[in-house]
């Protein structure tokens, strides 16, 4: 309830019908042109419902909305919103508008948009930046978004350890403005160079005696991440101490940066999201229903066409047994059971490689210690589900054989699935290719073909016992 009471105050304090819904309110706020309005109303939305409102305005309103803000106020929208939604506002402005607005972010926000944006679009905005704040972007961008380079922050406080309390204190004094918008809990000591020395606590500075240097009052060889550090080493790092960031270093030692918990647990949400979208055959990368028509029609159809061939080729099995399909209708019946039950079996083992591959549980190397667990499993599961099956087909027929062959044809697809689901993550892993993009399409195509191979198969060699004699 605060929430809404929130929004109808400030409905309210703008002339504004509060009975109206949410984003209607902010269309009305906006086209009003108030800009202490419009932040004051974003500010009292719950968590996440910027987002919906937005996308519900016309790219019209979008931009009128960001042009009223002032440019703090849009990078700090911007940064609560989702990277492609974010991108996708920011490209509708001029150049310069985005530029300005560009600048207010934290630069680990900034390679993550730009990555978002068009090359043409990127370099647009690069060029009305000032140059050494351009120079810092492109420094970042060349990182990997899922290294610790491509995810960390520049804004730091760093100090040679020659210098004593009372310089750094008088630096902070005389930069405050400036570093207070650096969420600063460490002061990072270096050497010549910029190679990393110690940490210094805050606390530490202010209770120290002035002529000291502050490298005498520092911890030394405190702990760092290598700017290549993957996003998987860095979830395990963090899950494993109470970070709240960690200064990261180059392969000089020199610091380059600082990561952060709450930037590496986003990132791990993101990856999440876009193995999720790979999963279900959404391709390069999110998607959101405000984006382009083209866009999305794209990447849906991309996958989907080669799933057309995927199901012709485990369709053309049936094909080989056409006679036996037409002798034993009843088996149509149970293909689809047969070949979607170890689909789902297989799906399970494609789910937990996955994830042990992306936390290191396991590596391509340890093939045959995963297929002796997976095995023993589709062993056991694949029997339950075999004997419950064709106990169903012959209940329902009243024929011990039509049970058997279903049965056993599940029992045996199963495990075939569960140990292909457990092996093919690891194998396109061992490829360098993306276990979450290719493995359930091989593996529903395997199952299938398998599955109806199986059920077809064994119904040919126990045909006398299946079809009634006349």
């Amino acid at each position: 309830m605060p929430e809404i009471q929130g929004l109808e105050d400030s409905a309210q304090n703008s002339d504004i019908d509060p009975e109206l819904d949410a984003w209607e309110q902010l269309e009305a706020i906006v086209a009003k042109g108030d800009a202490d309005a419009v932040r004051t109303f974003i500010n009292n939305l719950p968590p996440g419902e910027s987002s919906r409102l937005i996308t519900q305005m016309s790219e019209d309103e979008q931009q009128e909305l960001l042009s009223i803000l002032r440019d703090e106020d849009a990078a700090e929208l911007l940064g609560s919103l989702p990277e492609i939604q974010a991108a996708q506002l920011l490209s509708s402005l001029p150049a310069d508008q985005a530029a300005h607005i560009f600048d207010e972010m934290y630069s680990g926000d900034q390679v993550g948009l730009l990555d978002q944006l068009s090359e043409q679009q990127s370099n647009a905005i690069l060029e009305e930046m000032k140059p050494e704040e351009a120079e810092n972007v492109r420094f970042l961008a060349k990182y990997e978004y899922d290294t610790a380079g491509g995810l960390m922050i520049t804004e730091l406080l760093a100090f040679d350890g020659k210098l004593t309390v009372d310089d750094v204190i008088s630096d902070l004094r005389t930069n405050a403005e400036k570093y207070a918008e650096y969420n600063v809990q460490y002061i990072y000591v270096l050497k010549e160079d910029r190679q990393l020395h110690g940490v210094l606590r805050l606390r530490d500075l202010l209770l120290a005696r002035p002529k000291h240097t502050i490298s005498r009052i520092m911890i030394d060889n405190p702990t760092r991440v290598s700017d290549s550090t993957s996003l998987q080493e860095l979830q395990l790092l963090f899950d494993s101490r109470p970070f709240f960031g960690l200064p990261v270093v180059d392969a000089e030692n020199r610091l380059v940066g600082v990561i952060r918990r709450a930037d590496v647990e986003k990132a791990s949400e993101e990856e999440a999201g876009r193995t999720f979208l790979q999963f279900a055959g959404i391709l390069g990368g999110e998607e959101l229903r405000s984006l382009p028509l083209k866009i999305r029609c794209a990447r849906r159809l991309s996958w989907l066409s080669l799933n057309i061939l995927l199901n012709v080729v485990a369709a053309s099995v049936i094909a080989f047994y056409e006679e036996t399909l037409a002798a034993v209708i009843a088996l149509a019946v149970f293909l689809p059971i047969v070949s979607d039950m170890s689909g789902c079996s297989g799906n399970q083992s494609v789910a937990v490689s996955t994830r042990e591959l992306v936390l290191g549980v396991i590596k391509p190397s340890d093939f045959w210690y995963v297929f002796r667990k997976e095995f023993t499993l589709g062993l056991i599961n694949g029997i339950v589900l075999g004997i419950l099956l064709g106990s169903v087909a012959w209940v329902w027929k009243g024929t011990p054989a039509l049970g058997l062959v279903v049965g056993g044809a599940l029992a045996a697809n199963t495990l075939v699935a569960v140990c292909l689901g457990a092996m093919i993550p690891m194998i396109l892993k061992g490829f360098k290719m993306d276990p979450a993009l290719a493995s359930g399409a091989i593996l529903t195509t395997l199952t299938d073909m398998c599955g109806f191979f199986l059920v077809l198969s064994l119904a040919q060699l126990m045909l006398p016992w299946l079809v009634p004699r006349v």
